[in-house]
């Protein structure tokens, strides 16, 4: 296993694991990231974020995760947790502890708060989440971009 920072090759691999992962729990809605236009550019979109990050995680050679962190442009420092999957076959494992972690020492870096958005049939994430000191929103933070979602969290650095 090994995370490391995305690369222009893995924006396919990324793409197929994030819409994936949403079909999986009918989640292929618009206003959610399976429709995001930097899908298949991830890598670069990246690159071109002040203070934002992708991460993939590889098993065996094969990207099976990921996590980013980007400014949440209408909040004053504050990111946003983004894109955090992990294959079907690969979860059970602690990969996604492991990915929050690399992204929160990121953003502490660089930012005061963490915001991200869910959905509250995926149990298991918000489970992870108020173990890192997530706390729960009634609302969504202004000007999100994935209307759909219907859980929030922000964490304070």
């Amino acid at each position: 296993m090994q995370i490391r920072p995305i690369e222009p090759k893995d924006d396919l691999a990324v793409k197929k694991l994030v819409q994936d992962c949403l079909a999986e729990y009918q989640l292929n809605l618009p206003g959610t990231a399976y429709f995001d236009p930097q899908l298949t550019v991830l890598a670069e979109y990246y690159a071109n974020l002040e203070y934002g990050f992708y991460w993939v995680l590889e098993e065996d050679q094969q990207v099976v995760g990921g996590v980013g962190i980007g400014p949440y442009a209408h909040t004053f420092g504050t990111c946003e947790l983004q894109k955090l999957y992990i294959q079907k076959a690969s979860r059970g494992k602690g990969y996604s502890n492991q990915l929050i972690k690399k992204a929160l020492d990121f953003a502490a870096q660089h930012y005061q708060q963490v915001y991200l958005e869910t959905f509250a049939k995926l149990k298991v994430a918000n489970q992870i989440y108020p173990r890192y000191d997530f706390k729960r929103l009634a609302k969504p933070l202004a000007g999100t971009e994935h209307t759909a979602c219907d859980t929030w969290y922000l964490k304070q650095l």
